[in-house]
């Protein structure tokens, strides 16, 4: 079970799926860093973690406490697997779809575009964290239609 070291190299992309959940796999990758204490400038548990842990009903210090003290990933994957799997498979690709496509608002919509600005400031086309974030990691974001 190798730990993740996040000031070397990038979590997982948003959009890659974890138990078939976007976000999850992600938030994973940076509990193992922080479990290991190089998560870089990464946030475990960022907003955008607890939505997803929202959505599943877990709590993001516990699932940190069992990445810590697992011996190996198939602890990890059977812990969050009880709660993926009280979901419906409906539930799940709705979650997924709207997700990937949801844009920011409010005081989070002016963060996104100041990092967007630094970024890819010529990429109008790109809306939501999901992209920005592939972007930002150096992740081929397909160009969409405006």
């Amino acid at each position: 079970m190798g730990g993740m070291d996040l000031t070397k190299t990038y979590p997982r992309s948003v959009h890659e799926k974890w138990l078939g959940i976007v976000q999850l796999g992600r938030a994973l990758d940076k509990g193992k860093a922080k479990a290991h204490g190089n998560i870089g400038e990464y946030n475990f548990d960022c907003p955008m973690d607890n939505a997803v842990f929202e959505f599943l009903g877990i709590k993001g210090e516990e699932f940190l406490g069992v990445i810590k003290n697992a011996k190996s990933d198939a602890e990890i994957e059977a812990y969050a697997k009880q709660f993926v799997d009280k979901k419906t498979p409906a539930q799940i690709e709705q979650w997924n779809r709207e997700w990937v496509s949801h844009a920011p608002e409010g005081e989070s919509k002016t963060y996104f575009l100041n990092l967007r600005n630094q970024v890819a400031p010529d990429r109008t086309d790109v809306t939501t964290w999901a992209d920005l974030l592939d972007l930002d990691e150096k992740r081929l974001v397909p160009r969409r239609a405006a």
